[in-house]
């Protein structure tokens, strides 16, 4: 069911772009990026991935990710050089399609243009490849497309110059504090998917919750 806060304007009135994030939101990525790093961690001999671990991992960047899990190691740079060129197509079957989002992108893309900002990087056109997902998107701006990743607000920037549309005119999907953050410098309209703990305009348990939202559905 969907909730929603306060706001003032028009609310999603003037939406014209539904931007999503990508882990976690379209997909439940959490058994895969496990296996991925801990293949990475047991190639240079350290221990499994913890839970807390993987939460920060999720929405982060591999550079990112990497810098976390081998701080205080002297194999930093040599796990760096190995993620950048791992082939990431054996972990791809581990990757969920979460409920309902291809249905909801065919409703959307008739009327609102859709995009993906997220701080996943090289994987991300293998990822869409493989659940079906390539030819639901207008635009996929990953880690690999800008100079500064989330929590810097440039792959909502860029996504609203290429649309040209203005903040309000955007709406953005995602389910971690960091995409919260990167929404309001953008200034665009966030939406927390499965997440109520976060302080957000909009509420998402289901993606058919977005049609209910959204002028033209009702």
């Amino acid at each position: 069911m969907v909730s929603s806060a306060p706001r003032t304007g028009a609310g999603l009135a003037a939406v014209k772009v539904v931007i999503y994030d990508c882990d976690g939101v379209l997909i439940d990525s959490r058994r895969a990026n496990a296996a991925f790093y801990n293949h990475l961690l047991e190639k240079f001999g350290l221990g499994p991935i913890t839970p807390r671990q993987l939460d920060f991992v999720q929405s982060c960047t591999a550079r990112e990710a990497v810098d976390f899990l081998f701080q205080g190691t002297p194999r930093v740079a040599a796990a760096q050089d190995y993620q950048l060129n791992i082939d990431n197509r054996p972990f791809l079957s581990l990757l969920r399609l979460e409920p309902h989002i291809r249905e909801v992108l065919a409703a959307l893309r008739p009327k609102y243009h859709t995009a993906i900002a997220t701080n996943r990087g090289k994987s991300l056109p293998m990822v869409l490849k493989e659940l079906g997902l390539e030819d639901l998107f207008d635009l996929t701006v990953s880690s690999y497309d800008v100079a500064q990743p989330k929590p810097h607000p440039e792959c909502l920037l860029k996504i609203l110059k290429h649309f040209r549309v203005e903040p309000e005119e955007a709406v953005y999907i995602g389910d971690a504090p960091v995409d919260l953050l990167v929404s309001r410098q953008a200034g665009v309209i966030f939406a927390a998917y499965k997440n109520p703990g976060l302080e957000a305009q909009y509420h998402l348990q289901d993606h058919r919750d977005l049609l209910e939202i959204l002028p033209g559905f009702a």
